[in-house]
């Protein structure tokens, strides 16, 4: 019997225009945390989707348990007991938990012993039980549409465990979760390998590899550079083996030089559908040249008061000025037209339409104006030789160029499009929300670098993140947020990390 549970040999993967994995090969222990680390399009998700069966390899082979197997399809390798949870969930919005678990296989009684029918209160009562067994805590009842990203994993998880998965692929798992959210799936993973699950982390987070993975497979460019024991190697290490060159982890800036105001949000108040105060009485200013960071736990009204600058939420009260003008009545695009550039926090949803090509995602923010368009007609030559000219600039990688449909790019390079859509409007005001969500370091680094370098043209920035870390690095001012209300500015110089953290906790001073 092999000690590998797992073994991908000599694994080649072409598509259009690009080889995804070339001539790679893995062997995974049983029991044991895997971790492929790799930047936006190394080519780790096409890697595991083989092995899930959501595509088949041009070359090589792949063995389970010792024996050659070729899996052609995903009903294939949940019988050899392997399961996946994809960056974007794979689930039915308006079905319930239960029945997105048994989707598939649902258990079927016979009324009278005639009639048959899906048995799904038994079902809910049995996926109740698993989800206390792992510390999974869902209702079965609720709707998919009804319930925050964190739940959603947990129901992709239990989808796994419920068709006894021994082997678990997790796909960048922790791309859209808070910090409090990530640590508990973390403790999650370890507690699934501690009841003998095997488990493959997709992710290009080292802090997270660190802390739960035994070895890493390290791609870059389709290639396997290295597999390293994690206990005895260094994040600098895998960083820049990860990129193929030195990562700096701290952003160079030269002290910051502010000109005229630019945003001014007066006693702004923001409601939900239930007359609930999301956004209670915030003001703050906005200057040229300036990075005003937004600090606070998810969830405590900083999108909310991105989105009302931009126009995606009503405001209750209050005002919004830009260069002196008052827009607080302006529609999206009147205000994009004053100068707004907008990096929302949900990509999929509000900055992207997925089944359109790459070029007309690059496009979406100028195709009615010229030189796109003329007379109403869309100039196809402009727009393509526009997307190629940002593809090369920002580093957006997919596999037919232009003509990409953007639902088939990875995460970071979905993200990656869209801040250079953004940065290329030249707005006075870019306002960033979560913008290094999903991205690997070395693409961490280089859109900090690139706000920075947007703060040194003079553009006011407003920044939303919640990892503090990478507030503290670039930002300017740092306003902190707790339960709606703004409860200290300052300048992020005189301000520790500590102190910021405290804020967000609703201390006061």
């Amino acid at each position: 019997m092999s000690e590998y549970i797992v073994e991908m040999k000599n694994i080649t993967k072409r598509f259009p225009g690009i080889v995804a994995n070339d001539n790679i090969s893995i062997q995974i222990k049983k029991g044991e945390i895997f971790a492929l680390l790799g930047e936006n399009g190394a080519g780790k998700s096409t890697l595991m989707s083989m092995l899930f069966g959501l595509y088949e390899p041009d070359e090589g082979e792949i063995w389970i348990r010792g024996e050659k197997v070729k899996i052609d399809s995903p009903n294939f390798a949940t019988r050899l007991n392997i399961g996946m949870v994809h960056q974007h969930f794979k689930l039915v919005e308006n079905y319930s938990i239960a029945e997105n678990i048994i989707l598939g296989l649902e258990p079927i009684k016979k009324y009278l012993g005639l009639f048959p029918y899906v048995d799904i209160k038994g079902a809910s009562k049995d996926i109740g039980q698993l989800s206390r067994k792992y510390g999974l805590e869902v209702d079965p009842h609720k709707k998919i549409e009804d319930i925050n990203v964190s739940l959603q994993q947990r129901v992709e998880i239990l989808k796994m465990l419920y068709r006894e998965a021994e082997i678990l692929i997790f796909d960048e798992p922790t791309a859209v979760l808070t910090p409090q959210e990530i640590d508990f799936l973390l403790d999650i993973i370890e507690e699934l390998r501690a009841g003998g699950k095997t488990i493959i982390l997709i992710t290009h987070k080292l802090e997270e590899i660190k802390r739960i993975a035994y070895r890493c497979a390290i791609l870059r460019k389709g290639k396997l550079v290295d597999v390293l024991d994690v206990k005895t190697s260094s994040t600098r290490e895998m960083a820049s083996l990860m990129v193929g060159r030195e990562i700096s982890f701290k952003t160079e800036k030269k002290p910051a030089e502010f000109g005229d105001l630019v945003l001014e949000v007066r006693s702004l108040s923001v409601k939900n559908s239930d007359n609930f105060d999301l956004v209670r009485d915030v003001s703050l200013r906005v200057h040229e040249g300036e990075v005003f960071a937004i600090a606070g736990v998810s969830g405590n009204g900083q999108v909310e008061i991105a989105d009302a600058i931009a126009g995606l939420t009503d405001i209750y009260q209050g005002q919004i000025l830009l260069n002196g003008k008052d827009i607080s009545s302006y529609s999206i695009r009147k205000r994009t037209l004053e100068g707004i550039s907008y990096i929302p926090e949900d990509r999929q949803s509000y900055g992207l339409i997925l089944d359109f090509s790459l070029a007309e995602n690059l496009a979406m923010k100028d195709y009615h104006r010229e030189p796109f368009s003329n007379g109403g007609l869309l100039d196809r030559d402009v727009i393509n030789q526009y997307g190629n000219k940002l593809i090369d600039k920002y580093d957006i990688r997919s596999s037919q160029g232009i003509r990409t449909q953007v639902r088939q790019m990875s995460g970071g390079n979905q993200q990656k499009a869209i801040i250079g859509r953004e940065i290329e409007l030249q707005s006075s005001l870019m306002i960033f929300v979560q913008p290094t969500r999903g991205l690997d370091i070395g693409a961490i680094e280089n859109i900090q670098r690139m706000i920075i370098e947007e703060r040194d043209k003079g553009k006011a920035i407003l920044l939303i993140s919640l990892e503090l870390d990478e507030i503290m690095n670039i930002a300017d001012t740092i306003g902190v947020i707790y339960n709606g209300q703004i409860q200290k500015i300052a300048s992020a110089d005189s301000l520790t990390t500590k102190e910021v953290g405290e804020f967000m906790m609703g201390v006061t001073a």
